[in-house]
């Protein structure tokens, strides 16, 4: 059964009268299954381009939204290591569902990040008892956000160029700098308001159901006592305050990677079933899977993407190890230390995915540029987002550690 046939009703699906995931064992397996029936009509859902109402759905049927999320109110009580891995699981079968839930995980996590013990609580009990997904206006290439200040009253107000999920979110990330001053202050409101009003204009060659077009802000209304991280209006600041980026930057390199395997399977199982020998080598061979430069290709391939999965996992487990630990441990070395490895695993996967989602053409023969087949859409995922920001940079950081013993500065991209 494929996505398309499955209801919009997420009381009705599969998951109904199954037992909630309680490990992080189980919750792959659950994330599998989620994988599984994205994979089967990843193509045509991506040349419908229709916002994804239906995907969405599935994911808080299946309970990922709530992976994170405290269990004393239905969420999983899981750790980003799980996190991280769910993410690739189902980027495997639809890199745009695999980037929006990541983006998910990462907005869920910015009160702990940011806001204050009350705030904190609040906000994931918030989404977490009602299964609500997360979107954010928050891209720093624009101009910031303009807050002005009424009484116990912000107004945001402003226009963001991408707003990844806003369109199919539940809550929005706001951030802004209130007028006359540095200040920047992060806010969470719903998205379903007037002053929220979406752009959709999201038309790109890759991550097409992601609804990453643009929003405009206008005098969206927030009380004060809502702006994170404040306590009689100002800012307590903490080194851990500044983890969103390299949380995130992890969420990129994971469904990459999870992009990346699926165009591998998807390819190796074209070969086994459809790709013919090539009868003029003289060696001929009765099937393609016994063709020995198919079978180097696909053991160079497989063998890059092990080892990025390899560094991914490390760096995984390292990031969330201190984004579990008491907040006020979290020192500018071990932060700045963490980024370096994070931007060295991104800079890895974005190379070697990009070359698997081109290489698997070579290795799977001239049919499957069909666009029955739809090899194309693991290249087109992969190649929009690696833009993000560039690669260059990532791998200028990891060589100033190494021969400066230089940590990065935090940045929004650092």
């Amino acid at each position: 059964m494929t996505l398309t046939d499955q209801t919009t009703d997420p009381s009705t699906d599969r998951w109904r009268d199954a037992a909630r995931p309680q490990t992080s064992a189980e919750w792959l397996e659950r994330a599998a299954e989620v994988s599984d029936i994205l994979a089967a009509d990843a193509v045509e859902r991506d040349r419908a381009g229709l916002a994804p109402h239906r995907e969405v759905a599935l994911l808080k049927a299946s309970g990922l939204v709530t992976l994170l999320g405290p269990v004393e109110h239905g969420g999983g009580g899981q750790t980003w290591a799980t996190a991280y891995k769910v993410i690739r699981a189902v980027a495997r079968g639809d890199g745009s569902i695999g980037q929006l839930l990541g983006y998910h995980y990462l907005w869920a996590w910015a009160a702990r990040l940011v806001a204050t013990e009350d705030q904190i609580a609040a906000v994931e009990e918030l989404y977490t008892s009602q299964s609500l997904l997360f979107g954010g206006a928050v891209n720093p290439r624009d101009s910031d956000l303009s807050i002005r200040s009424e009484g116990d009253t912000l107004v945001f107000s402003g226009r963001k160029s991408f707003s990844t999920g806003g369109v199919v979110s539940d809550l929005t990330v706001l951030e802004g700098v209130l007028e006359g001053t540095d200040t920047h202050i992060f806010a969470i409101v719903p998205t379903d308001q007037p002053g929220i009003v979406f752009g959709n204009d999201w038309d790109s060659l890759g991550q097409r159901l992601t609804e990453s077009g643009s929003v405009e802000i206008q005098d969206v209304r927030v009380d004060w006592a809502s702006a994170a991280g404040f306590v009689d209006r100002v800012f307590q600041p903490l080194t851990y305050n500044t983890l969103n980026v390299p949380t995130i930057q992890l969420v990129f390199a994971n469904f990459y990677l999870g992009i990346a395997q699926g165009a591998l399977t998807t390819a190796a199982a074209y070969t086994r079933s459809t790709t013919r020998p090539w009868p003029y080598g003289g060696d001929d061979k009765a099937r393609a899977a016994d063709e020995w430069y198919l079978l180097e290709g696909y053991g160079s391939l497989q063998s890059k993407l092990w080892a990025d999965e390899a560094l991914i996992d490390a760096v995984g487990e390292e990031i969330s190890a201190v984004l579990h630990a008491p907040r006020e441990e979290l020192t500018e070395r071990r932060r700045g230390e963490i980024a370096v490895r994070i931007a060295a695993a991104k800079a890895r996967i974005s190379d070697d995915g990009l070359e698997t989602a081109t290489k698997v053409y070579e290795l799977t023969g001239a049919r499957a540029t069909a666009n029955s087949v739809g090899l194309d859409i693991f290249w087109r995922n992969l190649r929009t987002h690696s833009l993000h920001d560039p690669a260059p940079y990532k791998r200028r950081e990891v060589g100033q550690y190494v021969l400066l013993n230089e940590i990065p500065e935090p940045t929004w991209y650092t």
